[in-house]
């Protein structure tokens, strides 16, 4: 169906690339087989040296749904933030170039998305190459699509980014309300997820595996600064402290090294740590960053949230049937963090 200004699309995927010749042509040739929505192709090409110009400019004159923007390079967040201006939908779906849509992805989102009233919807996953996928990346492909509805994501979003941005449909004028993406010195997307979440926007999964998310050693999840742990954990840390510990004062359960590094990085922003919870005989009595070791008890929180960052396997899940059953509620009495 051709774009005219009395048919404007349904859905604008905004796929931003630099150099990306290496893996483009598999993510065009998904995208040519799009099906089941009015959509355009918002390429914002930030750069790029290598073949992909003419790799893109291929494509746009194969399917008139490509729309082409090329420019300096300026980095991927105004390259998204490009994209965003752009875009003539509603609402926006993101892709990135080393990545594979299902053919009927847009539309099932689009279907779900309407039918529970939510402005940002994700997809299940799936990791390839298959053969090289390690074993803590299929991990969190588990994770990743064991999180499904509203609670799910919401519960679970200072574990780690819930959702993989590349398989996200998202309402235009909810992401442009909170101020599209920024460059503060951390992931892009798990910022703009978490000001979304702030912002009081309600979020859901697809069932259905319809992001196809590649891996490779020059993904940016993997090289880029602004992806590093000590980048996401400070990102976790403002947004902890502008909602769930905006009073200024927490607990934390768990002593381990996540723990650690969390709480001295709420320390430094001027937060008061009130203790710890522990179960190991070793920590019990001590006193970690002048707060004290003890064991958790059904009335210790008294108002002030609980971090719980336990990394064990299966340590998450014990500590919140334990708080569970001291009639604590997460998301209110405490947060499970990493």
């Amino acid at each position: 169906m051709m774009r005219t200004a009395n048919n404007p699309p349904d859905v604008s995927v905004v796929l931003p690339v630099r150099n990306g010749a290496p893996w483009l042509a598999p993510t065009l040739r998904s995208l040519m087989k799009v099906r089941g929505a009015h959509a355009e192709f918002i390429i914002v090409d930030d750069g790029s040296t290598d073949a992909t110009p003419a790799m893109l400019a291929a494509a746009a004159a194969a399917d008139p749904r490509f729309r082409v923007f090329p420019g300096p390079a300026a980095g991927l967040v105004p390259a998204l933030n490009r994209g965003l201006e752009v875009a003539q939908a509603p609402w926006i779906a993101r892709l990135d170039a080393d990545d594979v849509l299902h053919p009927e992805r847009l539309a099932r989102q689009l279907q779900h998305a309407r039918r529970h009233a939510l402005q940002v919807v994700g997809s299940r996953i799936r990791c390839f190459p298959t053969q090289q996928i390690s074993g803590g990346l299929r991990r969190y492909e588990r994770w990743q699509n064991s999180l499904m509805t509203h609670a799910d994501l919401a519960l679970n979003r200072f574990v780690e980014s819930p959702l993989v941005h590349p398989s996200v449909l998202l309402h235009a004028a909810s992401v442009r309300a909170v101020g599209g993406y920024r460059d503060q010195g951390w992931a892009e997307d798990y910022d703009l997820w978490l000001r979304l979440f702030e912002a009081g926007a309600r979020f859901g999964k697809h069932p259905d595996q319809l992001t196809f998310w590649r891996d490779h050693p020059l993904r940016l999840t993997r090289t880029a600064e602004h992806c590093s742990a000590d980048a996401f954990r400070a990102c976790k840390v403002h947004h902890l402290l502008r909602g769930p510990l905006r009073a200024g004062q927490f607990w934390m359960a768990g002593a381990g090294h996540d723990a650690k590094r969390i709480a001295r990085c709420l320390l430094a922003e001027g937060a008061e740590l009130m203790g710890w919870f522990d179960i190991n005989p070793r920590r019990l009595g001590q006193r970690i960053h002048g707060a004290p070791v003890i064991r958790a008890a059904a009335g210790a929180p008294q108002g002030v949230p609980v971090l719980a960052a336990v990394g064990a396997v299966g340590g998450r899940a014990a500590i919140r049937a334990e708080f569970e059953g001291f009639g604590w509620r997460e998301g209110a009495d405490f947060w499970c963090v990493s």
